[in-house]
């Protein structure tokens, strides 16, 4: 498989990271029947894959539009990146996604099963949020032809299959890890996505200057 490919693959899943969203699934979805519950997932992933595979396509388009220069942009994200790794390693989530405190679940489970909550907050921007965005928007910007557009739409759909079995196993997965297990794997996705973000910025100054070894 591309390099290239499998560096957006783990990007999307830091990033993305549905063990963080657990908890509010859960909340949403407390009192409903298996198959609703099964609504929400699957209309909060369809939600993720649908703005992935948007912003890959369109993504560079709109940077022309708005008079933005791809290697400011790299910059620019992968600062964005890099600061929410360094939340995450610290042990704070990812700064630029919401804290589940802030919405008002107990009135969204009072009305009858709805999956307006799987699309906001849930989807958008508690799993895929401005980080998760602009890393779809650079790596975007970096690709050419149909096959590699198609890889990483092929990325978003995997991703979004994989957010799928984690909301379906929410239960059982923030039982057996724990607080402390889901602590440490954000720690551990904070040192990937660093590394991520250092790439995506060493990208855009080479484009910026493109004398920089």
């Amino acid at each position: 498989m591309d390099t290239e490919i499998i560096k957006i693959i783990l990007a999307f899943m830091v990033l993305i990271n549905p063990f963080s969203a657990l908890t509010l699934f859960l909340d949403l979805t407390r009192g409903y029947s298996m198959n609703n519950r099964r609504k929400v997932a699957r209309v909060a992933c369809l939600t993720i894959f649908i703005t992935i595979s948007f912003f890959t396509v369109a993504g560079e388009g709109l940077l022309k539009v708005l008079g933005i220069s791809i290697g400011s942009f790299q910059v620019a994200g992968g600062i964005l990146v890099f600061l929410i790794a360094i939340n995450m390693m610290n042990g704070e989530g990812n700064p630029v996604k919401p804290n589940q405190e802030n919405f008002d679940v107990e009135h969204v489970t009072e009305v009858p099963p709805s999956t307006a909550a799987a699309v906001v907050p849930l989807a958008i921007p508690m799993m895929i949020g401005p980080g998760g965005i602009s890393t779809v928007i650079i790596y975007s910007s970096q690709i050419s032809g149909i096959w590699r557009v198609t890889a990483v739409i092929i990325a978003g759909l995997l991703i979004s299959v994989f957010c799928y079995l984690s909301l379906m196993m929410a239960g059982r997965i923030s039982r057996f890890l724990g607080e402390t297990g889901l602590n440490i794997m954000s720690r551990i996705m904070g040192m990937l996505l660093a590394a991520v973000a250092i790439e995506i910025i060493v990208s855009g100054l080479r484009t910026i200057f493109p004398n920089l070894v």
